[in-house]
């Protein structure tokens, strides 16, 4: 979860900086039942459950007597539940689509926000978001957890430290079989689709490792407008050309047994992290 002190109420009543950040949760499928929720037993010393928020009665009943939580709220009552004064942040847990409208909402009520990835569907709904919390003075903050993994950190230390020397190329692959049609990441009017939902993944290993942003994007997709790929590609494949004449390639895909590794090579040697974006 955010680490302590990362939020700081502004237009609400102050705490006290040791005080525990008071969560909405906002949508309770997949993501937030398998992840986000078990994840505040991790974070006891500096974070609670407030409130939940969703559409569903029986999930908001369910997962309200299992994680004790008495504040349950459907969408409609989004604005009654910001304006309580134990909701410091809501944790966006809603489709792809959605991010931008709820993020704004929260903003304007005062309310920090933790958005689940990806931020947005364009740069334009990336920019109303960020200028909205700048302007009503909240923090926001994508949710995007290998930034804080062991694993992830461990290996950018050892490119850093130059035990591979002078890396030269990246390559990743992040495949995970997706056979329900009715599954959310196969439409595209909800912001479905490899890239979105995995490729960023392998998108920012790269930029972590190589500690810069890339100037040169190629890419291609395949698979699309068959089956339950009508809507979304079933693999997309990404090209990215860095500065000193660096590269990094992955491959992302729905179609393909789960694989989840990447490697980073140098002029002394390489780098190799299996399971590298899974929950662990």
């Amino acid at each position: 979860m955010s680490p302590k002190n990362s939020f700081t109420r502004v237009s609400r009543t102050r705490q006290p900086p040791s005080q525990k950040i008071r969560y909405a949760v906002v949508g309770l499928g997949y993501i937030a039942q398998v992840a986000v929720l078990p994840a505040f037993a991790h974070a006891k010393k500096n974070s609670e459950l407030a409130a939940f928020i969703s559409d569903d009665p029986r999930k908001l009943k369910q997962l309200g007597r299992k994680y004790g939580v008495n504040g349950l709220y459907s969408y409609d009552q989004y604005e009654e539940c910001l304006e309580r004064e134990e909701i410091d942040a809501v944790y966006i847990a809603l489709p792809n689509h959605l991010h931008c409208e709820f993020t704004v909402r929260a903003a304007k009520k005062g309310v920090h926000v933790l958005c689940e990835k990806p931020m947005a569907l364009s740069v334009k709904e990336c920019e109303t978001m960020i200028r909205t919390a700048d302007h009503h003075g909240i923090k926001l903050m994508v949710a995007y957890r290998l930034h804080f993994e062991e694993a992830n950190l461990r290996a950018i230390q050892m490119v850093q430290s130059g035990k591979i020397g002078n890396p030269r190329y990246f390559q990743s692959a992040f495949s995970l079989p997706v056979k329900d049609k009715q599954n959310i990441r196969l439409r595209e009017a909800t912001g479905g689709g490899t890239l979105w939902d995995i490729g960023i993944y392998c998108l920012n290993a790269s930029r972590n490792l190589f500690h810069a942003e890339p100037i040169d994007v190629f890419a291609t997709t395949a698979g699309r407008g068959s089956g339950r790929f009508k809507e979304v590609e079933k693999m997309s494949a990404v090209t990215l050309r860095f500065s000193d004449d660096r590269l990094a390639s992955f491959i992302c895909s729905f179609g393909a047994a789960d694989v989840s590794e990447f490697r980073i090579v140098g002029t002394k040697g390489q780098l190799r992290v299996t399971s590298a974006y899974e929950y662990v």
